[in-house]
């Protein structure tokens, strides 16, 4: 049992080092953000959740999609292939027609060339022009270029020389990569009305184009020669378009383009 003393002594006296201010003023911060947190969740929790939930399926969903764009992908590059095996040309134009209504943008583009090229082959004629007028209209790219270039050919032996430059002037501008391609259809236009040394002029100036590809360059300076060699109007007409390869890129000339694109 404790002495009378040892209650009678005077308890210990707490220190302002046993309990720090700052210590005091951190526990009521803490308390406040704690009440603040509690008051922000009950008032915007349901919206919090609802947009993680939005988030997560917005996610999936776009995973999704791009699952499908590389499966329509694959389809429209498969159908495109199959139809450039067809080798009648109005069966041709069919397959290609059916897979322009239903493959990817790039892919109904490429499909729609290739569907006017056939019809061209097969005899259609204005309905060929009017559908590479219409790609070319409508399409600023490759595409549309190539478009471009192939409805100028296709007119190079029956239009004069204005309509052409008409045609041809979105791609002759000073910086196009279709600028030599273009200045070659012209130059055929001149050698076709009988303006041979004019033309002669354009075909060097071609065969000597850094910018030209080199096909086009060793084709003008084949021209060249043989014009300045007093050769005469008699040289044939333009050849129907080649194909155009499997669905890669068209956005710019290949660098060994040949004369119709």
């Amino acid at each position: 049992m404790p002495s009378r003393a040892s209650l009678n002594r005077p308890w210990p006296q707490a220190s302002r080092k046993d309990f720090p201010l700052s210590d005091i003023f951190r526990e009521v911060e803490e308390d406040v953000r704690r009440d603040k947190l509690v008051k922000f969740w009950k008032a915007y929790g349901d919206y919090l959740i609802a947009l993680a939930a939005l988030l997560i399926i917005g996610i999936a969903g776009w995973q999704l999609w791009q699952r499908y764009e590389a499966r329509q992908r694959d389809a429209a590059s498969t159908a495109f292939i199959a139809a450039q095996k067809i080798n009648d040309p109005k069966a041709a134009a069919v397959a290609f027609a059916d897979l322009a209504k239903t493959a990817p943008k790039g892919y109904a583009l490429l499909a729609r060339l290739e569907q006017a090229h056939s019809m061209l082959a097969s005899g259609q004629r204005d309905g060929a022009l009017a559908l590479y007028k219409e790609i070319a209209d409508q399409d600023k790219g490759g595409p549309g270029s190539v478009a471009r270039l192939r409805l100028a050919w296709a007119q190079a032996d029956t239009s004069s020389r204005a309509d052409l430059e008409s045609l041809l002037a979105p791609l002759r501008e000073a910086t196009s990569a279709w600028k030599p391609m273009a200045d070659e259809i012209l130059a055929y236009s001149d050698y076709r009305n009988n303006q041979i040394a004019k033309a002669a002029g354009e075909f060097a100036a071609l065969a000597n184009d850094a910018n030209a590809p080199p096909q086009l360059r060793v084709r003008a300076k084949a021209m060249g020669d043989y014009l300045k060699q007093g050769a005469g109007k008699d040289f044939g007409t333009v050849p129907p378009p080649a194909p155009i390869p499997a669905p890669g890129a068209v956005a710019v000339p290949p660098a060994g383009a040949a004369a119709t694109p």
